[in-house]
């Protein structure tokens, strides 16, 4: 069922509680429904997709539609003894697919368990946490564009990179997803090697897939802030990736820096990590913080405007690149 509505407030849409409107807001249950709206003109220029909100900064009201999609259902298009492959609709919750996966004793995504948003969001922007990633189990991603022609997207030309698709690309923003499939693998195995998540997963009498997702959402719960208490989208800043001879410059005057080391000559250095070098960690700004537990994480708290948590994420960036010479870049969509 197609609801509309207008001058609609965005609050409950976006995690960091900013109080935006949008001139006109679409919900839509069905592919048909998107084309139907397509067709009807219904969806007027300058227009945006959301999930859940959990990876967007609204910096004033959006003169604009704003879309999201309600499509649903779970369904098994393919299984053999070692693996199934899924697909699901873009607008289930991300953290409810993980706990079927775990229900159906699926091995792969459970790394990425109590990430907040949508399932369709997780194919655009690639998400990822404790050595996964979603381009690792994705397979097909189906959208319709903006007039109404249908496309299966093959892994390979989704072009993923960290935190990057192909539908990141401002050129492709007349796309829609509607639907995501996931290659799952029936025969246990679990990526344990990444962070605390070992230490973690060691306080259960077995591993399993249970107590891998308890494990994950334990660690997160400890470093992330409840977006109903304070307003945030999670990790602001994605980590930069540097060239070995910058990591060694660094490493030398700061030889307890942690790294993580990639395959072609370049390094990872967790952006929290510089942050908190620069003495940002737990910084208070009156309606909005660095938070005290993760400075990776900024929050509103209380009657923020975006324009004012974009004001402290560029304060955050320059002060990086005065003192270690590293660009870092936001993980969130700026809109406005």
């Amino acid at each position: 069922m197609i609801k509309e509505y207008h001058n609609y407030s965005l609050l409950s849409h976006n995690t960091f509680g900013i109080d935006v409107k949008a001139s006109c807001f679409i919900e839509y249950s069905t592919p048909d429904e998107l084309c139907e709206l397509i067709f009807n003109n219904r969806i007027k220029k300058p227009y945006l997709h959301i999930g859940q909100g959990s990876n967007l900064l609204f910096i004033k009201d959006f003169e604009g539609t704003v879309l999201h999609s309600c499509i649903k259902g779970i369904e098994i298009t393919q299984e053999t003894q070692d693996s199934v492959t899924v697909k699901i609709g873009s607008g289930i919750v991300w953290d409810n697919f993980v706990a079927y996966c775990i229900e159906h004793n699926w091995y792969g995504i459970e790394n990425l368990s109590y990430i907040p948003g949508e399932t369709g969001a997780s194919a655009v922007q690639n998400i990822g946490a404790y050595g996964v990633e979603a381009k690792d189990f994705i397979c097909a991603v189906d959208t319709i564009d903006i007039t109404g022609e249908k496309r299966k997207f093959s892994v390979e030309e989704c072009e993923y990179g960290y935190r990057y698709s192909i539908f990141k690309k401002p050129e492709m923003k007349h796309l829609f997803v509607t639907h995501v499939s996931f290659v799952l693998s029936k025969i246990p195995h679990y990526t344990l090697n990444y962070g605390t998540v070992s230490e973690e997963v060691s306080k259960y009498p077995e591993i399993s897939l249970k107590a891998v997702r308890q494990a994950i959402i334990d660690i997160r719960e400890s470093k992330l802030p409840d977006p109903k208490l304070l307003g945030n989208a999670g990790s602001f800043f994605m980590n930069p990736v540097v060239s070995y001879d910058t990591f060694a410059t660094i490493r030398k005057e700061y030889p307890q820096m942690p790294f993580y080391e990639l395959s072609d000559d370049r390094v990872k250095i967790p952006a929290a990590w510089l942050m908190e070098q620069c003495g940002w960690k737990g910084k208070v700004l009156g309606s909005i913080a660095v938070y005290n537990k993760q400075p990776l994480i900024l929050v509103n708290r209380g009657g923020a405007k975006g324009s004012d948590i974009l004001k402290l994420s560029d304060a955050i960036r320059v002060s990086i690149k005065e003192k270690f010479n590293i660009e870092i870049y936001p993980e969130v969509s700026i809109i406005g």
